[in-house]
């Protein structure tokens, strides 16, 4: 870690007006930076906001969508069970024929054996027939379950349209008041930092980036970093003390000052 920033002399320190001057410039400068932290912090919950409140707008949308879909497949389900029934409704057509024209052959037939397996497949017939009748009667039922099952989903997807309604347009208005005031802290932030000497706020904004968002500290008792909380040294605790420079901390990097 290079040594604390001091700022160059100013014209009027040239001419001998020297050090309280330059101490009230460098106090100047230190409040300055002590205000940004506090801006700063108000800025990222803000941008952090801004940038939540359009995802929980689509997950209200999602929401409604998904409240439709399955009002859709309730529908598609029971379409389903009714094309099933008509195709049973049409096999147990063939089969009823089929078994009036086996029933005929009883009258055709010349031996008891042949009489007998006549019979035997008129059996088989009613038993064919008695299967898909039941299969009919399960679709029918199915059928009504289906019905109210599209009508409960109606019933949801309606509730959760008008809640989405609601949410949305809390959200947005959310969202409207975070973007105007992120816009006045942004705007203050930039006449704040307007104070600072360049090399100064660059190397702030740096430490800033690399430091989640924090690049000032007050030193806490008894003598370590507000931030990584290691040990301050005592010539830095006395440079801190008489805040004669800008001192970085020698283990994190973040500016530290000493608390009021």
């Amino acid at each position: 870690m290079g040594p604390p920033f001091r700022p160059p002399l100013t014209a009027e320190e040239g001419r001998g007006e020297g050090p309280r001057h330059r101490e009230r410039e460098l106090d100047a400068k230190l409040q300055t930076l002590i205000s940004l932290p506090a801006i700063d912090s108000r800025i990222a919950a803000l941008a952090a906001d801004a940038a939540r409140l359009p995802r929980e707008i689509a997950a209200i949308h999602a929401a409604v969508e998904d409240a439709r879909k399955q009002v859709e497949q309730a529908k598609a389900r029971l379409d389903t069970a009714r094309k099933d029934q008509r195709a049973k409704e049409k096999d147990l057509e063939v089969v009823q024929a089929k078994r009036s024209k086996t029933e005929a052959r009883l009258y055709e037939v010349k031996t008891n054996k042949e009489y007998s397996a006549v019979l035997i497949e008129i059996e088989d017939i009613k038993q064919e027939k008695g299967r898909m009748e039941e299969e009919v009667l399960v679709l029918m039922e199915a059928q009504e379950r289906l019905a109210g099952d599209i009508r409960e989903a109606e019933a949801r997807y309606k509730q959760r349209e008008a809640e989405g309604r609601s949410q949305e347009a809390t959200a947005k208005e959310q969202l409207r008041a975070v973007e105007t005031d992120l816009t006045a802290v942004r705007t203050e932030r930039k006449e704040l930092a307007a104070q600072l000497p360049g090399p100064i706020l660059a190397d702030y904004n740096r430490i800033l980036r690399a430091r989640g968002g924090v690049a000032l500290v007050p030193v806490a008792k008894p003598s370590f970093c507000g931030a990584c909380r290691m040990n301050i040294t005592p010539q830095r605790l006395q440079e801190l003390r008489a805040q004669s420079s800008l001192i970085p901390c020698e283990s994190c990097g973040r500016y530290l000052y000493w608390p009021s």
